[in-house]
């Protein structure tokens, strides 16, 4: 599957629950894009209704922490006027944990799953928060000092 098919087919969303069901259908959490995988990571609002990602409970900005500067991110729209958001691809060679637990999730509604190795498993609410505390860290590569110094220069 290429990025822009998969980020096109965003677009037929007309709620969230039908955008949640959309990235499942295409293989999120864990898609494969060009031959390599990615974690998928959404945000953004319906008319005003936020959505976002959790990893391991915590928002996927905060979990990613400076790993989110090295991935890919797409902005989307949806069918509706003032729908829509970003979709972040977060290479798993970059991802150091073999098992961690991701939410998509807004007001009221939410779809869970387990991630463990290669394996994917979707997850009722209540096994999602009975997990949680089960999970070890989330960890990703972060930057290098020296990487960190060339990108302090590059930013000013």
């Amino acid at each position: 599957m290429k990025v822009e098919g998969f980020v096109a087919s965003l677009k037929n969303a007309e709620t969230i629950a039908q955008l949640f069901k959309i990235l499942e259908e295409k293989g999120a959490p864990v898609i494969e894009l060009d031959g390599e995988k990615f974690l998928t990571v959404v945000e953004g609002d319906f008319e005003g209704v936020k959505f976002w990602t959790e990893i391991n409970g915590k928002k996927a900005n905060m979990a990613l922490g400076d790993a989110m500067l090295n991935s890919a991110s797409f902005p989307f729209k949806c069918k509706k006027p003032y729908t829509g958001g970003n979709i972040i691809f977060v290479k798993m060679s970059d991802i150091e944990s073999e098992e961690f637990l991701v939410a998509y999730k807004s007001e009221g509604i939410g779809n869970y799953f387990h991630v463990k190795g290669d394996r994917v498993e979707k997850i009722e609410p209540t096994e999602y928060e009975d997990l949680l505390p089960k999970m070890p860290e989330f960890r990703v590569k972060s930057f290098s000092e020296e990487q960190m110094d060339m990108m302090g220069a590059f930013f000013g």
